[in-house]
C-alpha cells in the first residue's frame, strides 16, 4: 500500500476522542484501535472526505515532522488500518 492508493473507510467504524488520542471502535467485530494525536487527526481528515496524500500534506503543515518520517508513519498506519478492516483499497 502507498499513500497514493484510493482507500475507502468502513461504515462499521465509530470514531471517539480520548484524552490525546483517537479511539476507533469497529462495530462488526467489536475490536477497538488506538491512535495517536497525529494518526488521530489524519483520521479525522479521512473521514472529511480529503485524499490520503492531501491529508499528509495538511499534517505536515500542522507538525513538525520530516515528509520522509510522517510517509512511513502513514504506510505503516494504513497498512494496520487494512489489515484490521478499518480501510479497504478498493
Amino acid at each position: 500500500m502507498n499513500l497514493t492508493d484510493p482507500i475507502t473507510l468502513s461504515e462499521d467504524v465509530v470514531a471517539r476522542e480520548v484524552g490525546d488520542e483517537t479511539m476507533l471502535l469497529d462495530l462488526a467485530s467489536g475490536t477497538y484501535f488506538g491512535l495517536s494525536t497525529v494518526g488521530g487527526r489524519f483520521w479525522q481528515f479521512l473521514e472529511d472526505g480529503m485524499s490520503v496524500t492531501t491529508a499528509r500534506d495538511r499534517l505536515l503543515e500542522l507538525f513538525e515532522v520530516e515528509a520522509e518520517e510522517l510517509d512511513a508513519d502513514l504506510t505503516d498506519l494504513l497498512g494496520q488500518l487494512a489489515q484490521q478492516g478499518l480501510i479497504a483499497v478498493p
